[in-house]
């Protein structure tokens, strides 16, 4: 995979043919957030297409990682029920996705954690894949999404041994994901045509999640 510079600045990746080793990559669901966007609900939890949304990244996802893990902050017990570990935010307070990432990274026993968004229900293909491939090609300590207009940090592999940076990084003030990414070797994977739909999309408000289920059914429909 030969890295390539965009507009942006960032290093890219182009797609490669060869296949991960992903044994040894656990994927982390952040579900753990307020859901203040839409309304306080909990947005794992969120119906959408007859399944709550973290349930359609499990099925996605678990025929490509050995280890899956859910960090949630309320509502543990439903959670519980998908029947994969439930871990609450090491400190808390609700302090964001950087949060959920430190407790990720604390609690995976894998050299890889990937971090997926619990409001994103449609992921592309490969995308597991293509991200751990970005990374050990090009010996990185992350590797990111970007969907073709812009980074989406939180849908990123990262090496495991960068949690005590990240833990200093918040006890710092610090917030911004890219920025603390930006301080390792970051490569960036975009998924800008692998979508009918726009790829790696983020299911922030009720609206948002009703003209994506209409646009997808559409979408089914042809």
């Amino acid at each position: 995979m030969t890295p390539q510079n965009d507009s942006s600045g960032f290093k890219t990746a182009q797609p490669s043919k060869s296949t991960a080793i992903l044994s040894d990559v656990t994927a982390v669901i952040l579900a753990g957030g307020q859901g203040q966007r839409m309304g306080g609900q909990d947005k794992g939890l969120v119906n959408f297409s007859g399944q709550p949304m973290v349930q359609h990244i499990i099925k996605q996802i678990q025929p490509n990682v050995q280890f899956i893990m859910i960090n949630a902050n309320r509502n543990l017990a439903q959670y519980q029920s998908l029947g994969f570990p439930v871990i609450e935010d090491i400190h808390s307070g609700y302090q964001g996705p950087l949060m959920g990432m430190l407790t990720g990274l604390t609690y995976a026993q894998t050299e890889w954690v990937l971090f997926l968004p619990c409001d994103t229900p449609i992921l592309p293909s490969q995308l597991i894949k293509r991200l751990y491939n970005a990374a050990t090609e090009n010996q990185a300590d992350v590797a990111v999404a970007h969907d073709g207009e812009y980074l989406q940090p939180v849908v990123a592999l990262v090496k495991r041994t960068l949690a005590p940076s990240l833990e200093q990084w918040l006890n710092d003030g610090k917030r911004k994901i890219d920025r603390w990414f930006m301080q390792h070797r970051m490569i960036v994977v975009s998924f800008a045509e692998q979508m009918a739909y726009p790829p790696l999309m983020n299911l922030n408000t009720s609206e948002e999640l009703q003209e994506f289920e209409l646009l997808q059914s559409k979408i089914n429909a042809c």
